[in-house]
């Protein structure tokens, strides 16, 4: 009884060799790690929800090219979409200064275009920062887990064949406290393996919808207005123009 009540991770740790304490320091390290970027990736992508949405309902209400820019000095390049915003017109800026005066309108729409695509693509490597490590976590702690079994099960095979006492009560004990340590890989790996699944999820979504409001945008920093997204004015708009009845055309 006494044999069984001091079996445990307590006493796995305390009788562990050199190999076995290095395996538990470093899934020690691989879950906080993890759990570091799930706290901080949870808590920026909450501040940045809130901020894009302030800076969403800012654009929509912009009218002229001088209102956004007022827009996108106000939230600064730290946001996304403004970050977006505040490239494409200082391209327009630019080239508007110091293009030719015989360069055609479609180079312009063209940097214009190329400046939004960086960054984008330059937002979409800042949102992958942490996922590898997320990645490395969950597909190599379980193998390191299962290592330290392998290692414990063996280290309690022999010393079992060295007292030669090989009865059920005695294997065992030894064996499932090596089983702990694939338990502790299973514990690390499982949070890193789902945090890994969301922030992947929410960088599609986000890039999808960065892509929705790089087309509104080029529209407008081209054209100079919004574009007009109201289903009834579309409506209107698209109705065929009144013509004149042909004179020779009488029914």
């Amino acid at each position: 009884m006494d044999t069984q009540a001091s079996m445990g991770l307590a006493h796995f740790v305390a009788q562990v060799d050199g190999l076995g304490k290095a395996i538990l320091v470093v899934l020690f390290a691989m879950s906080v790690i993890t759990w570091y970027v799930i706290v901080t990736k949870t808590m920026s992508a909450s501040t940045e929800r809130r901020r894009s949405e302030r800076f969403l309902q800012s654009f929509r209400t912009a009218t002229t090219i001088s209102e956004l820019a007022q827009v996108v000095q106000a939230h600064g390049e730290s946001e996304p979409y403004s970050n977006v915003a505040r490239h494409a017109l200082a391209v327009t800026r630019h080239h508007k200064r110091h293009a030719p005066p015989a360069m055609c309108a479609n180079t312009s729409t063209d940097h214009v275009m190329r400046a939004i695509r960086r960054v984008i693509d330059e937002e979409s490597c800042r949102m992958q920062s942490g996922l590898t490590m997320l990645a490395s976590v969950g597909s190599t702690a379980p193998f390191i887990g299962l290592l330290g079994t392998v290692w414990g099960v063996y280290h309690a095979l022999v010393s079992i064949g060295l007292s030669g006492q090989g009865t059920l009560d005695k294997v065992a004990g030894p064996v499932g406290e090596a089983l702990i340590m694939t338990a502790l890989g299973l514990a690390v790996a499982i949070p890193a393996v789902l945090a890994y699944n969301f922030c992947v999820r929410r960088n599609r979504a986000l890039l999808a919808r960065l892509d929705a409001f790089a087309h509104d945008l080029f529209t407008f920093v081209t054209t100079g207005s919004q574009l007009d997204s109201d289903p009834a004015q579309l409506e209107r708009d698209d109705r065929p123009l009144p013509y004149a009845r042909p004179a020779h055309g009488a029914a």
